[in-house]
């Protein structure tokens, strides 16, 4: 008996090694080495070397890039997302009806979370952007003079937002599913009673979306975080104009691989780890009051 335990655990451990191996090898073991070069000086061509806290306290005492990036970060997550899942919502309400077309609909507004953020796609969305551009030009034919997307930082971060609500593909889904689990005769009697679409969509669509609409707000803050690519294409790796583009990731980026700061990028990764860690714990301490689950609690 003690033999065939022995094999059976032995068997599921087999079937579980490759994920413990891979998990060890890239995931915990660089985490714990990257929480050690966190306290040191290390530029990959030199013995790291303590120095203790010095990382920490440079980031928010000696150091206005860091908290330029970190106010850039914040506004991209703020004003991105709600626009995001605000649009993905709207659509997701449009395809949730009876229609022939409705299947090929989903798919092509699915396929810029498909291609992403993507460096073809960023490239296109700063070409739309130039002063040549169609945006310039939409923006000229109604007698407008065109804008300076790529001198001015407000207007580039702008640039950055809307590629980023661009991408709502994901989140349509995913509401458009939570849209279908609703039963049509709850509309139904609404209606019976007079019910306005504002109404019904107050009382009946948002509450029981709210469990969905948390998953993609928790989704898509911690996504919104971790953006990289768009902001290095369109602003050519510098985070300009006058760092309006300087995303958190691609701070990080420039110290660790342009300036060879390795014990400051390592530091400037845990912090992010500790803000996207206090964001999702802010979110889902807030939604007991207002997610509503099927069994009528919250």
């Amino acid at each position: 008996m003690l033999g065939q335990h022995l094999k059976r655990n032995l068997t599921g451990y087999a079937f579980i090694s490759p994920f413990i191996i891979g998990f060890l090898c890239f995931t915990l073991v660089p985490m714990v080495i990257s929480l050690y070069l966190s306290f040191t000086k290390y530029n990959l061509f030199s013995p790291p070397r303590w120095v203790g806290m010095d990382n920490y306290i440079k980031m928010f005492s000696n150091d206005p890039k860091y908290l330029q990036s970190l106010k850039v970060t914040l506004l991209y997550v703020f004003i991105g997302v709600p626009m995001r899942l605000t649009f993905a919502l709207f659509v997701a309400m449009i395809l949730n009806t009876k229609s022939r077309m409705v299947g090929a609909y989903r798919t092509i507004y699915y396929l810029p979370s498909i291609i992403g953020g993507s460096v073809a796609v960023s490239i296109m969305w700063r070409n739309i952007f130039s002063d040549t551009g169609i945006i310039n030009g939409l923006i000229g034919f109604f007698g407008l003079g065109p804008v300076s997307w790529f001198g001015n930082p407000s207007a580039a971060l702008v640039m950055l937002i809307s590629l980023s609500v661009w991408q709502f593909g994901s989140s349509m889904l995913i509401f458009l599913a939570g849209l279908k689990n609703i039963p049509s005769e709850m509309y139904e009697a609404a209606s019976v009673d007079g019910a306005s679409f504002f109404r019904k969509f107050f009382k009946i669509t948002m509450p029981l979306l709210s469990s969905v609409i948390l998953f993609n707000l928790v989704m898509q803050t911690i996504s919104a975080f971790m953006t990289f690519v768009p902001a290095y294409i369109i602003s050519k790796g510098e985070g300009g104009p006058m760092d309006g583009t300087l995303l958190y990731s691609l701070y990080l980026f420039r110290q660790a691989f342009m300036f060879n700061n390795m014990g400051y990028a390592s530091a400037m990764a845990w912090v992010m780890l500790l803000l996207v860690g206090i964001m999702t714990g802010i979110l889902f301490k807030t939604s007991k009051s207002w997610v509503f689950y099927e069994s009528g609690g919250k």
